[in-house]
């Protein structure tokens, strides 16, 4: 009876612990559930979203990414600088300077072409997706402080940081991003072959390759999917604080995977959901804006941030094993 009861709670686990959270919170703090603080939380969790549903797609088949923090940095910095001091090509003794359209553009194919990359080498070079990846992210970081030479790009114009600081009907833009990004790809994810392929070679890859699934393609998209999402990340965050910088995207993985598990999402693969990674993205972002309230210190954040993703991955296997 127990039993029962738990796995009938389990798929509300993460809307249960958001409305727990947000209860203590407001009874906490009174500035906490104001419309000011309302759309800073929305504003801050954006860049994590964007990341978070790029990882979506990798963990429902079966893998990880662990560079997209590194990703989003160097997206970030390409698009930047293009837009600041555009392109030299000394061989042809050529000049081209880029539109804002043609650096975001830039940037977020620079994302798409890093995750293309990590599917390859998984896909066609049989590399643990772990192992893969974290090359990918020392390869990227290099590249960023290579391409910067160090030193943040700033002063990149009021047209580019309106993308991270403009607001439409109230609302920031890089939220209408992120909104615009959840409904795209929960259609993806639910109502498309690509999808029902995902959850397939996520869940038995060996029974989906039998069942005529071409898993080494669903693999290199959901990989290259998830640069270009970390590409998207990286411009929101640029956009911004209107300067990119060498270090952006440090340890940003590991939110993006939080709020992944959080979110019911399974790290074997088959298992999870676009809107349950938004809620994760809601726990992961109102805790640490309600830490920032309490005045815990950063250090004690990531403590008790690392303690969640511990509870929250021994809640997914101890609901596996009752099943």
């Amino acid at each position: 009876m127990a039993t029962t009861i738990r796995q009938r709670i389990a798929p509300l686990q993460s809307l249960i612990a958001l409305a727990l959270l947000v209860l203590w919170l407001t009874l906490a703090n009174d500035r906490f559930l104001t419309v000011d603080n309302s759309l800073t939380v929305l504003r801050q969790i954006s860049v994590n979203l964007c990341l978070s549903i790029g990882m979506t797609m990798v963990v429902l088949s079966g893998g990880i990414d662990l560079s997209v923090g590194s990703v989003l940095a160097l997206a970030g910095a390409v698009a930047a600088g293009l837009l600041k001091t555009g392109l030299d090509l000394e061989p042809i003794g050529m000049h081209v300077s880029f539109t804002v359209a043609g650096a975001i553009t830039a940037g977020v194919l620079v994302g798409a072409a890093a995750g293309c990359f990590n599917g390859l080498a998984i896909t066609r070079f049989g590399l643990p997706p772990f192992i893969a990846t974290l090359g990918m992210l020392s390869i990227a970081r290099g590249l960023t402080m290579l391409w910067t030479g160090g030193h943040p790009i700033t002063g990149l114009g009021e047209s580019f940081a309106q993308l991270g600081t403009g607001r439409l009907l109230g609302v920031p833009v890089p939220v209408w991003v992120a909104a615009g990004l959840v409904l795209l790809f929960w259609v993806v994810t639910m109502r498309t072959r690509f999808g029902r392929h995902l959850y397939a070679v996520g869940g038995a890859e060996r029974a989906a390759e039998l069942s005529g699934v071409d898993v080494r393609r669903v693999k290199l998209l959901a990989y290259t999917t998830c640069g270009g999402l970390a590409g998207v990340a990286g411009l929101l965050m640029t956009a911004r604080v209107n300067s990119a910088t060498p270090n952006a995207g440090v340890a940003d993985e590991l939110d993006a995977i939080a709020a992944v598990v959080i979110g019911g999402a399974s790290l074997s693969g088959g298992r999870g959901s676009v809107l349950g990674t938004v809620l994760g993205c809601l726990i992961i972002g109102i805790l640490n804006n309600g830490l920032a309230l309490e005045n815990v210190s950063p250090n004690w954040q990531q403590v008790i941030k690392g303690a969640v993703i511990l509870v929250a991955v021994a809640i997914d296997r101890v609901s596996r094993s009752e099943k």
